[in-house]
């Protein structure tokens, strides 16, 4: 509003100052005729800057101009046109210039030319009333509006540069903002997906102890049931570890295949049950979200194997292939189990959650029977 204002101050004192120094020179040189069409030509200039004021007074900042608009631009052009070829008129080609520079930075292109247009027809028409015949106004004035109008251009393409980089800085800020918020629901699932595989396996483990030693106190023997149960605390003593363990491995990488060689020796502690640990290939280091899906997948299979097949034997092979890391866990079945059982120990959501893993990196998930073998194989890109 300021800067309006102001401009509006400049165009005021401009326009009185020209219009003494044009009108009255002509009254000093008695060129009477010459001064009464000044005079209303003047007033028409005058006129139409004040309805020009009133418009964009109440029209808001970078509004493009309206009709009404543009229809005053044009006859503070023309007129101005038509009386700077009148005696001591050249200043008045200054409001056509004003006029086209305007037009030219807030109109189209076609009107901005229909502005200034009219403005050098106004010189055309003033030279032949006023009998002006100098070259030098017949060329300088139309050159003059029409260089206004090619500031006004520019400046508009400014504008237009400078308005676009505004929008797109805050639509950085905007991206940069949702960027850190994704982020943060991004760690957040991570750490409650850590949490979730961690708790699932020790509350796994529990339950498959808490029904032995059920099953060991139906038969009354109390000292194999508190075997049992001695498992069953370690096991969640193990589980508190494991988490502490997990939150740790959130914020530095660990190593897969020792993590998998300490998971063979707590399984067989736990659950009585001998598992190999086999690698092929050369290990090489792993994204630490690959190594803790595929870390993840081994504790699922583990633990559903002790479920579904206890005390037999388990296969846990990790290689490393040209293309992928692989991971397959192999347990025997008992011949009477159906497939619908033998699912994950959460009901099949840790499977569902181990393959969300891997999609995540990009692998795939394999669990399936065959023939008297259940095999999980997991698949991890490199």
């Amino acid at each position: 509003m300021r800067q309006k204002m102001a401009a509006w101050a400049g165009r005021a004192f401009g326009f009185v100052w020209i219009g003494l120094l044009t009108i009255g020179t002509s009254i000093h040189g008695h060129e009477h005729g010459t001064v009464t069409v000044q005079i209303a030509g003047y007033a028409v200039i005058g006129a139409a800057m004040l309805g020009w004021a009133l418009i964009e007074s109440r029209t808001a900042p970078n509004t493009p101009s309206g009709t009404a608009m543009v229809l005053l631009l044009a006859l503070v052009s023309g007129a101005s046109g038509f009386l700077c070829m009148s005696h001591n008129g050249a200043l008045m080609v200054l409001f056509a210039a004003i006029a086209a520079l305007i037009a030219g930075g807030d109109v189209a292109l076609d009107t901005a030319l229909a502005v200034a247009g009219v403005g050098i027809l106004g010189v055309m028409v003033g030279a032949l009333i006023f009998g002006n015949t100098d070259a030098a106004a017949l060329i300088g004035f139309p050159a003059t509006i029409l260089s206004a109008l090619f500031i006004g251009r520019h400046r508009r393409a400014y504008r237009v540069q400078a308005e676009q980089a505004t929008a797109l800085l805050e639509r950085t800020q905007e991206l940069q903002e949702l960027q850190r918020h994704t982020d943060v629901l991004d760690e957040r699932t991570r750490i409650a997906r850590e949490i979730h595989d961690v708790l699932a396996h020790s509350l796994g483990g529990l339950s498959i102890q808490i029904q032995a030693a059920r099953a060991v106190l139906e038969d009354g023997n109390v000292e194999k049931a508190l075997h049992v149960l001695d498992t069953a605390q370690r096991i969640a003593s193990d589980g508190l570890v494991e988490t502490k363990r997990a939150v740790h491995a959130l914020r530095a990488d660990i190593a897969l295949d020792q993590e998998l060689s300490t998971l063979t020796k707590t399984h067989n502690s736990h659950y009585g049950a001998e598992v190999s640990f086999r690698i092929d290939g050369a290990p090489r280091e792993l994204s630490p979200a690959a190594t803790m899906a595929l870390l993840r997948i081994a504790q699922e299979a583990l633990v559903n194997a002790a479920k579904h097949a206890a005390r037999e034997a388990v296969e846990l092979t990790l290689a490393y292939d040209d293309g992928e890391t692989r991971l397959s866990v192999s347990n025997a079945v008992p011949a009477d189990a159906s497939p619908t059982t033998l699912q994950t120990v959460n009901g099949g959501y840790g499977l569902t959650g181990m393959k969300e893993r891997l999609l995540l990196i990009g692998g795939t998930l394999d669990a399936g029977r065959h023939d008297d073998t259940w095999t999980v194989t997991a698949k991890a890109p490199v």
